[in-house]
């Protein structure tokens, strides 16, 4: 019998919707609950017992839970879907470059971009914008007669990177000059059951 997975999220989260994003696209029976960032609820229990650092996404799958969004991708891909992950060891390695790509430069970039302009963090706004430059340039290069980032279909590599790269304007960060990357999301958008995140100049700080 196949669990109801718990996703506990938070809309404007990118970690967060690439969870849900998979759990989307592989059609993996899911539930989301919204933790509420404004009232500290990560920071509370009963939340703390299920991640004591106080962070989304973490899911449940019945008595197992599991947080780092990297982590649960790799976990619903082994045991639910693992057309999303590579059997070839050396697929499968390219695969984790690009999570560690997407928790790397993806979110100092990017996503740290989004974060300072959304949501008036005090990082520092060059030194993301420089990130974001060469980690979508890496991508954009990467891409050149490539459909997706690793073999010849979806894996969770193209998902990790999915929701920050989308949202990249948000923080300040043109897309136009990255065609092969554009052409990327729009595959992943054009798939039957896409979820997008929402939009927005207003929120709170979710990572």
């Amino acid at each position: 019998m196949t669990n109801t997975i718990i996703i506990h999220s938070f809309p404007l989260s990118g970690h967060a919707h690439r969870v849900e994003l998979f759990a989307s696209l592989a059609g993996i029976k899911h539930e989301v609950n919204n933790i509420n960032l404004a009232e500290g609820e990560h920071k509370q229990a009963p939340f703390l017992v299920l991640n004591p650092v106080g962070q989304v996404p973490t899911i449940e799958d019945g008595n197992v839970v599991i947080s780092d969004s990297n982590a649960i991708l790799v976990y619903l891909a082994r045991k639910y879907a693992p057309d999303y992950l590579p059997q070839d060891l050396q697929e499968e390695a390219e695969v984790q470059k690009f999570l560690t790509l997407a928790a790397g430069e993806l979110a100092f970039g990017p996503a740290a971009a989004r974060i300072i302009n959304v949501f008036n963090s005090t990082n520092d706004i060059e030194f993301a914008k420089a990130t974001a430059q060469s980690v979508l340039t890496k991508l954009e290069n990467h891409l050149i007669n490539r459909e997706f980032l690793v073999g010849n279909k979806l894996s969770i590599a193209d998902i990790a990177i999915y929701s920050y790269t989308a949202h990249a304007p948000e923080g300040g960060i043109s897309l136009a000059p990255y065609p092969n990357v554009q052409r990327l999301l729009a595959s992943i958008e054009s798939l039957p059951r896409f979820k997008a995140m929402p939009t927005t100049k207003v929120g709170l700080l979710a990572e």
